[in-house]
């Protein structure tokens, strides 16, 4: 596959040769139309070269036409993609986002339900259990959990955002 500067550098070379052929085209045009003063009976002695030459460039500006439409959709196919990735980049920055949200968030409450945990631990150890502490060690291990479900699903959602344009693309097929 050729790429973009590949394109580029051979429509500028293909310019410069259309210019070259138009250039010999008018020099051997201008040999070739009688002057004022002369008068040549029939048609002038290069015509032959001068309608090859003529071909020639029609051919090269055809192919010249035919580049710059494939460089045109390269361009247009090019800037699709760089739209596409800008919008994955974006949606992937916003999950990860949402991501670190929630693992803060498990972090915090795992280190409230540690420091509960150790104060249910010190009060079995001075043989004295109290109700309210136990209560808020469980309160503080459901916050936990919460946490630890809100982290899984905002993994599940960024496994589901990158399965859904590959479903999309097979019900395409």
């Amino acid at each position: 596959m050729t790429n973009l500067s590949d394109l580029k550098e051979i429509e500028r070379r293909l310019a410069k040769a259309l210019e070259r052929i138009a250039e010999e085209l008018e020099r051997l045009h201008e040999r070739a139309s009688p002057r004022p003063d002369e008068a040549l009976p029939g048609p002038p002695a290069h015509a032959a070269e001068v309608e090859k030459l003529a071909r020639e460039l029609e051919k090269e500006r055809t192919a010249n036409a035919q580049l710059a439409e494939r460089l045109s959709q390269l361009k247009a196919r090019s800037e699709a993609q760089i739209s596409q990735l800008e919008r994955r980049l974006a949606r992937l920055t916003e999950q990860l986002d949402l991501q670190s949200l929630e693992l803060l968030r498990l972090k915090k409450a795992n280190t409230r339900l540690m420091e509960a945990n150790a104060a249910l631990r010190q009060a079995q150890r001075d043989a004295f259990p109290d109700a309210t502490l136990v209560n808020r060690s469980m309160a503080v291990e459901l916050e936990a959990l919460k946490a630890e479900r809100r982290a899984e699903i905002a993994e599940l959602e960024e496994i589901l955002a990158e399965l859904r344009p590959l479903i999309a693309e097979a019900g395409q097929k």
